[in-house]
This record gives structure tokens, C-alpha cells and sequence, in this order.
């Protein structure tokens, strides 16, 4: 049987129809690899997280320490007065190192004050100051503190007392020639300041 005309073709357009997918089409295999490379080579920018503070190195705190002392001379006006205190680096602990007697001006004192209490509190001489001899200041480091100390110094005439060290304190005192001193005293600020005060006298 001779087919209608157009039958056929109209068949086929049926068929066609049939053929195509029902549903959305699916990416082909291609578009997927590229969907996961493109996913993978790009992944979410991260939120930047804020920067931590950077911690800064810690300094020593600052003292600043007032002090006064200075030279005694003996009565004869040939001999100055001296104290030792033993040097904590020397595994004998025998040396000492000598040096001019001084130490805090408490609170109400003036620095001349201090000055001959001191002295005496130190050594057990008792003192006047004949004239000013000069300031020095200098750093060092205790117990985790940068001191910054400045000394008044003075020379003295001694005017009575018994010589002795101060327990704890001070591990000797001596009178010694005044030509002598500035080679025995164990500072070079001692030294620098005691070899310019000129002739020694009271």
C-alpha cells in the first residue's frame, strides 16, 4: 500500500520528536571539566584576617638615683679617707676594690647633708666639708632596672670618730697617702674626678 503523501514525513517529525530529551539537557563532559577546573583554579577569595599588633620589645624601666659623699682628709692633711668593698667577680673574694664613701640623699636632706652623714654612717668619721669637688653621673644595671646616678662629691676635713666599717655595708675602710689615691681608687670616674681637683687641701 502506496503510503499517503506526506505520511512519511509527518511519521519522521513524530519520531523526531520522540527522540528529543524530555527534561533540561545535561552539560556535556567537556563543559564539566571545565565547570570544575574553572571552580578549582579560582576557589573563593578568603576574608582577610586582621593583622595581630606586633609586640614590642620590653625595656628596662629607668631609676634615677641622687647621691653625695667624697674625700676625707686626716688632720695631718697627708692621708684620705677610703672604703673597700669586696669585688663579687673575684673567685677568692679576697680583692677589694676602694673607693671614695657616698651614698642616698634621703628625703629633707640637702646634698651636703647627706654628704657627712654618709661619711661617717660609712667609715665612722665624723666631717665638714671644706669645698665642692664636683658631680658625676653614670648608668648601670640592677635587678632589672637601668639606674641613672648622679653623686655630689665633696671634700672633707675630718673633725673626730673612730674608723670602722659599716656592717653590711662596707668591708674595710683606711686612710691612705693622698699621692696614692687616685691609683687605688677601682673607678674611672673616682680617678678623672679626684686627678683634676687640684692640690688636696683643707
Amino acid at each position: 500500500m502506496t503510503p499517503a503523501p506526506g505520511a512519511g514525513g509527518e511519521a519522521k517529525r513524530k519520531n523526531r520528536r520522540r527522540r528529543r530529551p524530555a527534561g533540561p539537557q545535561t552539560p556535556t563532559s567537556t563543559n564539566s571539566v571545565a565547570a570544575t577546573s574553572a571552580t578549582t583554579s579560582n576557589p573563593p577569595a578568603k576574608k582577610s584576617e586582621p593583622r595581630k599588633p606586633k609586640r614590642h620589645s620590653t625595656y628596662a624601666k629607668r631609676v634615677d638615683e641622687v647621691s653625695a659623699g667624697g674625700l676625707v682628709i686626716d688632720e695631718t692633711g697627708t692621708k684620705g679617707l677610703l672604703i673597700g668593698r669586696r669585688d663579687l667577680k673575684d673567685a677568692t673574694r679576697e680583692r677589694l676594690l676602694w673607693s671614695l664613701p657616698k651614698g642616698h640623699i634621703e628625703a629633707g636632706e640637702t646634698p651636703e647633708m647627706a654628704a657627712i652623714r654618709e661619711v661617717h654612717e660609712e667609715t665612722g668619721i665624723e666631717s665638714e666639708i671644706a669645698r665642692e669637688l664636683g658631680v658625676i653621673d653614670f648608668w648601670f644595671m640592677a635587678s632589672g632596672k637601668r639606674i641613672h646616678k648622679t653623686v655630689h662629691h665633696y671634700l672633707f676635713r675630718k673633725v673626730g670618730g673612730t674608723l670602722a666599717p659599716q656592717i653590711t655595708e662596707v668591708d674595710d675602710v683606711g686612710w691612705f697617702p693622698l699621692e696614692e689615691i687616685v691609683n687605688l681608687l677601682a673607678y674611672p670616674d673616682e680617678k678623672k674626678l679626684i686627678a683634676k681637683s687640684g692640690e688636696l687641701k683643707v
